[in-house]
């Protein structure tokens, strides 16, 4: 989809300024909102939440520019466990459990829950090859995609094939689109070819993408 969330390549953010020796958590409230996600994860899934990554795209952009990176991640948990009755308003404002409330149970993972995230061991033969040029398609899906938005529609070369992924983007719900295998390729994409001749000419962007967001060149 795009968003506010897809930063890359874009105009007037700013220079990027890494942080030497940046801490895991700047705050101890970030690692307990890590923690949350983590022990909370087995009473979402079965319960057709849809993608947690798709969600933290559809926070209104005002919200999202002024938020941190965990401040988004506990928006999105506190919304899900309220939605899907883990957890009532009134104890979310009180910080505590009530006791009479029943106990939530735990359901079993709905197939969109099962979608591996790892490197698969299906037969599918390559539809791309090192050193073949490329396009990446120039695809706008009002769901979540890994395809980054400033890379869409330009020429790139593949470089390497790292093997068979499971496809994780989502439809427009957040659902994920099923389980469906493809080769994932590293391409180079020149910075001129991305952002025009003010770029250098020396310089390169790598991005690894599924074989369904290409086509030859």
């Amino acid at each position: 989809m795009n968003g506010v969330h897809d930063m890359g390549g874009m105009h007037g953010l700013g220079p990027v300024g890494p942080e030497p020796c940046e801490p895991v958590f700047h705050e101890p409230w970030e690692g307990r909102v890590f923690a949350l996600r983590a022990r909370t994860a087995r009473w979402l899934r079965g319960r057709d939440m849809g993608s947690h990554r798709f969600e933290l795209e559809r926070i209104a952009a005002a919200d999202y520019l002024r938020m941190s990176y965990y401040a988004r991640w506990f928006t999105v948990l506190v919304d899900r466990l309220l939605r899907c009755g883990l957890i009532a308003t009134r104890e979310l404002e009180r910080g505590a459990a009530d006791a009479g409330r029943p106990q939530p149970t735990l359901l079993p993972p709905s197939a969109g829950d099962q979608v591996s995230g790892g490197r698969l061991d299906v037969a599918l033969t390559p539809r791309f090859r090192p050193a073949q040029p490329v396009r990446a398609r120039n695809m706008h899906p009002r769901g979540h995609t890994r395809l980054p938005r400033y890379a869409r529609g330009k020429l790139g070369t593949v470089v390497r094939t790292h093997g068979i992924f499971a496809l994780q983007d989502t439809d427009e719900t957040g659902q994920r689109l099923g389980d469906y295998p493809q080769h994932v390729y590293t391409v180079r994409f020149t910075a001129r070819e991305l952002w025009g001749d003010q770029a250098s000419d020396r310089d390169s962007v790598y991005v690894d993408l599924w074989e369904g967001y290409l086509e030859p060149a």
